[in-house]
């Protein structure tokens, strides 16, 4: 299968032997922006959830609003798929810090525009424009993560980046539900971040980027491109991210389904599950040796939560389940941007991993529309999350005989 070369080894230590630029001082401001950063597309994701049913309300006799409204949600993961390629290509080509900053500034711009916008298909072209800033923005904050550690330094810095992500996902779907109980404007009012957030980058974060090419590596030429590097990483990654969202859009329904209605217990069960996916993403970051060879148990693992969930008829067992589940996927997102982001250099950095952003966000927008085929076909939700489980562990077997294969050529190139 393309894609699965065997990577290069990682340093152990925070600086490497090459070509590439040092990384400067002010680490830890630098760290926190970038984290910070990395947490805007989590708000865009996830802040208006608890709102859907007012926006609904509000918008209820436009046309098409049954299709539109639920857009107002889930189109900017796909337009950050879409235009997480190109953000890449142009991160490399223009610089990281440069395109962070303005897009930082358009994320604040495109995301308030509902407070002053009253037509349904207005506010949903605003949010896939907000999705486009979130494309330069995300893969801008991976890159320079990239650009200036290595090593368990990085791996630790991108699992970071995962714990930050869960954390902020559970307190922003608090915060907006509490925001909008009153005001279906209120919770659009929190991408005004992006104004305090853009000057502080400006200002703090070091310059790359814009002169990627003096870094080249001698044979940087010779070798595939990122696309051919990263195409079985990025099709891997499509499949993580369905893996990744099933239990937070499948949840609340799941709980409906054992006659469980109230919201503030659904919420508790989310946060649990929540807390899982931090708790393994903060053992990856205290873990060494090659993430990528720990793949084959970690989709196991998710395989294993998602048969527990379909065999839960209790609300004590579908916790365990999501638990479960989600222990896996903290393990998983790291596993799979790390096991990204050290097939790339300096040069082409932006143009990979907006290519991994760009699947790994296709999988999320995914996610729903598979579940909503698998529950079709099966006839139950609960055995659509067994069979997603089944198919989770077929991928592990199958991803055993490869890492076997890679691990074997690496000792040969070595010997």
């Amino acid at each position: 299968m393309p894609g699965f070369a065997p990577p290069p080894v990682p340093a152990d230590d925070l600086l490497v032997h090459s070509n590439e630029p040092a990384p400067e001082a002010g680490g830890h401001v630098r760290v926190t922006l970038l984290m910070a950063g990395s947490c805007l597309t989590v708000l865009g994701a996830v802040l208006l959830a608890p709102m859907l049913p007012k926006l609904q309300g509000k918008f209820g006799a436009a046309p098409d609003a049954d299709a539109l409204v639920p857009m107002i949600l889930t189109v900017p993961a796909l337009a950050l798929a879409l235009l997480a390629p190109l953000a890449g290509l142009m991160i490399d080509r223009f610089g990281r810090k440069r395109l962070l900053v303005g897009a930082t500034l358009l994320y604040a711009l495109f995301g308030t525009a509902p407070l002053w916008l009253d037509s349904l298909r207005a506010v949903v072209a605003s949010r896939a424009l907000l999705g486009g800033t979130e494309a330069f923005v995300m893969t801008a904050c991976t890159t320079l993560i990239g650009d200036h550690y290595r090593g368990r330094v990085r791996d630790r810095y991108l699992a970071v980046q995962s714990v930050c992500a869960t954390v902020s996902a559970t307190a922003f779907i608090i915060l907006g539900g509490a925001m909008g109980a009153s005001d279906w404007h209120a919770p659009f009012r929190l991408y005004a971040v992006g104004l305090l957030l853009a000057p502080a980058m400006a200002a703090f974060l070091p310059r790359s980027g814009s002169h990627a090419a003096a870094y080249e590596e001698p044979d940087v030429a010779r070798r595939p491109a990122p696309a051919l590097r990263l195409a079985g990483i990025c099709l891997l990654s499509v499949f993580g991210g369905i893996v990744f969202y099933a239990v937070p859009v499948e949840t609340a329904y799941l709980m409906n389904g054992l006659g469980i209605e109230s919201s503030g217990l659904i919420g508790m069960v989310t946060a649990i599950a929540s807390a899982g996916t931090v708790c393994g993403s903060v053992i990856f970051a205290s873990m060494i040796g090659r993430p990528e060879r720990r793949l084959p148990a970690i989709f196991a693992l998710c395989g294993a939560g998602f048969v527990v969930i379909g065999l839960a008829h209790s609300v004590a067992v579908l916790i365990l389940g999501t638990f479960l589940n989600c222990i896996g996927t903290g393990f998983l997102l790291p596993s799979l941007v790390t096991w990204a982001m050290s097939k790339l250099e300096y040069a082409n950095r932006g143009r990979g991993t907006g290519l991994w952003t760009a699947s790994f966000f296709l999988g999320q927008f995914l996610c729903p529309f598979v579940l909503m085929a698998l529950v079709s076909a099966t006839g139950l939700r609960t055995t659509a999350m067994s069979s997603l489980g089944l198919a989770s562990v077929v991928v592990a077997i199958g991803l055993l005989p490869l890492l076997r294969r890679t691990a074997a050529f690496r000792g040969a190139t070595r010997a």
